[in-house]
């Protein structure tokens, strides 16, 4: 199948437009980024009640592409079960939206939700301590780290309860022996929590193999997440960073935008 479908019609609101190009984007960073595992793993963002009115509806990947391969026109638009919503060739992940709907349908600022299966990410899931609060990057997310124990492939419907008991109001989640995940009011928000929380554990996997690290007080800990500006609304929330990786991925190629 040809991973590009036709240009969006008229009738297509401009907003899921809007939405449509800067998750495309996401994709095409994340690639860059080589936060990539082959076809597998997601980003889902919810549209705009202007778009979809009271009903919840969201973008999704096309199963079957890899993140290099997806633009503008052949995101998925899908409801809160997974059913598809156009006439997209492309199939929808089972085992991927089952995670995303969850937490998109019962935590009110999720409006997008990232996960990946990244080396580090996953090494640090794997370990009985979790995230070390030993470095600069996990200092910044002290307070905001939940943790779900692993119950094999997401497919099961019933896991939802547990997950959302275990994530609360943390935005950023570590999936034990699973990979990393983020949600956040805007996609550049939950896009710095995901990037702070992998850097974190590529700095404590690096660390692991140098001796015993030095401890950052909890005082100093609360401190620098006061401090972050990576959540500070004076620097975009994320926007800002965002806006900047989206540059350089329109210099290697913009065709995310089609």
């Amino acid at each position: 199948m040809n991973a590009v479908l036709k240009s969006p019609s008229a009738s297509m609101h401009p907003d899921e437009w809007q939405a449509r190009v800067q998750l495309a984007a996401c994709y095409r960073i994340f690639d860059m980024l080589g936060w990539t595992e082959m076809i597998y793993n997601h980003i889902t963002i919810r549209l705009p009640e202007s778009v979809s009115g009271s009903e919840k509806h969201f973008l999704i990947n096309p199963f079957g592409l890899h993140y290099s391969e997806v633009t503008a026109s052949n995101l998925l638009k899908i409801d809160l079960k997974g059913n598809k919503l156009d006439d997209n060739p492309w199939p929808v992940n089972p085992a991927g939206f089952t995670v995303h709907s969850a937490i998109h349908e019962n935590i009110a600022n999720a409006h997008c939700v990232m996960h990946t299966h990244t080396t580090a990410g996953l090494a640090v899931a794997c370990t009985q301590g979790g995230l070390a609060q030993n470095n600069f990057y996990s200092a910044q997310l002290h307070g905001l780290v939940a943790y779900h124990d692993f119950e094999g492939i997401t497919i099961h419907a019933d896991e939802a309860p547990r997950l959302l008991q275990n994530i609360g109001d943390k935005p950023a989640v570590i999936l034990r022996n699973h990979g990393l995940l983020a949600w956040g009011p805007t996609l550049p928000m939950a896009f710095v929590r995901l990037w702070t929380l992998q850097r974190a554990c590529d700095v404590q996997v690096a660390q692991a193999a140098l001796g015993p690290a030095i401890p950052v007080p909890v005082a100093v800990a609360e401190q620098t997440v006061a401090d972050s500006f990576q959540w500070d609304q004076r620097f975009g929330a994320g926007q800002d960073v965002f806006d900047a990786l989206v540059r350089r991925v329109d210099r290697i190629d913009p065709s995310y935008k089609s």
